[in-house]
C-alpha cells in the first residue's frame, strides 16, 4: 500500500497487525482502499462479505468508495487513492496497450458474464436476436463491455451495429432507464438487476433476453492492484480474496430470502424481495465467478469482444495483464476446480 506509517505507529502495533505491508489501523486491522465502478447488487459476494464479518474475520477494513465508472476507478489505483479497483479487465487491459511502467494487474476475478438483461416494449415468447434488426437500442456508453458485448452478440447474430442512430451508445448508463421509459421510439434497452425486474413489475417493459447467457463466458468484473501493492500486499490480497469467495459460498449455500437479508445494509432502498429476485435470477445465468482465478480463453474471449467494437489497437499479454498467482493459491488452499 501506497500509504506510509507515521512515526507514531510503534513497533508494537506493527506487530498487532498480521499483514503488516498494509496500513495498520488503531484495533490492529488491516485497512484496504477499495474503489468500485458502481454500486449493484450484481456484486453481492463482495457486500455480503463486508456485512457478514468475513472481512472482520480476516481482520481487514474496507474503505469502500464508488468510483462512477471503469476509468474513475483506474485513475484511483494507478494514483494510489485506491489500492484495489473493482472494475471491468478492459481498464487494466487498456493500460497494458499503452504501456504503462508500474501496471495494474488483475488478480481476481468476480463475474463472469454480462448481468444486464434485454428489455424490449412488448412480451416475445419466441424471442431471438434477429428481432433487433433495424430497432432503435439503446446499448451504453462507448467502450464499455456492456455496450461492447451486447455489439458482440448482435454481429454473432447477423445484427448490424454499424448505424449509431439505431445502435445508440449516446445515452449515459444511468440515464438509460429513463430515456427508454420517456422515448417510445427506442424500442430496446439493456438495465440490469434489480431495475429490469421492477421496470416489469411496473408494466412498463418485458424482459425478453440475458446479454450474459448470449454472450457466453467473460470475466466482466474484477480487482486489480498495482502490481508493485500485490508484490507487498500478497497476503492481504489472498485475504481479501478469500472473504469474497466465502460470500459468494454463502450465496450458493443459503436460500434467496436469507441471502437478501445480509445485502438489505448495502441495499436500503431496495426490498427485500427484489433482492432476492435479482439473486435468483443472477444464479440462474450463472454470474459469479465459482473461483477467483481469471482463464487465458475468457481473458481472450473479452479481447475478442473489444477488437470487434474496435477499441483494440493491439492485444494484451495474459500473462502480464493477469496474475493469478495468489488466486491459484487460495483455490489449492480451499480445494477450488481451477
Amino acid at each position: 500500500m501506497n500509504k506510509r506509517l507515521t512515526a507514531a505507529v510503534t513497533a508494537a502495533s506493527l506487530m498487532l497487525c498480521p499483514l503488516s505491508l498494509a496500513a495498520c489501523d488503531n484495533d490492529g486491522k488491516t485497512t484496504v482502499r477499495l474503489s468500485e465502478v458502481t454500486h449493484s447488487i450484481f456484486y453481492a459476494p463482495l457486500y455480503i462479505a463486508i456485512n457478514n464479518g468475513y472481512f472482520d474475520d480476516e481482520n481487514i477494513e474496507i474503505k469502500l468508495s464508488n468510483g462512477g465508472g471503469a476509468d474513475k476507478v483506474m485513475t484511483s489505483v494507478i494514483s494510489g487513492s485506491a489500492d484495489i479497483g473493482l472494475m471491468g479487465p478492459e481498464a487494466t487491459i487498456y493500460c497494458h496497450v499503452e504501456g504503462q511502467r508500474d501496471y495494474p494487474v488483475i488478480f481476481g476475478q468476480l463475474t463472469q458474464r454480462d448481468g444486464s438483461f434485454l428489455v424490449g416494449r412488448n412480451p416475445e415468447p419466441d424471442f431471438d436476436w434477429s428481432n433487433l434488426t433495424g430497432k432503435h437500442i439503446l446499448a451504453g456508453r462507448p467502450g464499455g463491455v456492456p455496450a461492447m458485448t451486447l455489439q458482440w452478440v448482435l454481429n454473432e447474430h447477423g445484427v448490424s451495429t454499424d448505424d449509431p442512430a439505431l445502435f445508440d451508445t449516446s445515452v449515459a448508463f444511468d440515464a438509460m432507464v429513463g430515456t427508454f421509459d420517456t422515448d417510445p421510439s427506442i424500442d430496446y434497452t439493456t438495465m440490469f438487476e434489480p431495475t429490469a425486474s421492477e421496470y416489469v413489475a411496473l408494466g412498463k417493459g418485458y424482459i425478453v433476453a440475458s446479454v450474459g447467457q448470449a454472450g457466453g463466458k467473460v470475466p466482466y468484473t474484477a480487482f486489480s492492484a498495482q502490481k508493485s501493492w500485490l508484490d507487498k500486499n500478497g497476503d492481504t490480497a489472498k485475504a481479501f480474496l478469500r472473504a469474497v469467495l466465502r460470500g459468494y459460498r454463502y450465496m450458493t449455500e443459503n436460500d434467496a430470502a436469507t441471502v437478501a437479508k445480509s445485502l438489505t445494509d448495502s441495499f436500503i432502498d431496495t426490498s427485500e424481495e427484489s433482492i432476492a429476485a435479482t439473486v435468483i435470477n443472477y444464479l440462474n445465468i450463472d454470474a459469479w465467478s465459482h473461483s477467483p482465478a481469471m482463464s487465458e480463453v475468457d481473458f481472450n474471449h473479452l479481447q475478442d469482444i473489444m477488437e470487434n467494437a474496435g477499441t483494440l489497437s493491439s492485444r494484451a499479454d495474459y500473462n502480464a495483464a493477469v496474475d493469478n498467482t495468489i488466486a491459484n493459491a487460495l483455490a489449492d488452499e480451499l480445494g477450488l476446480q481451477r
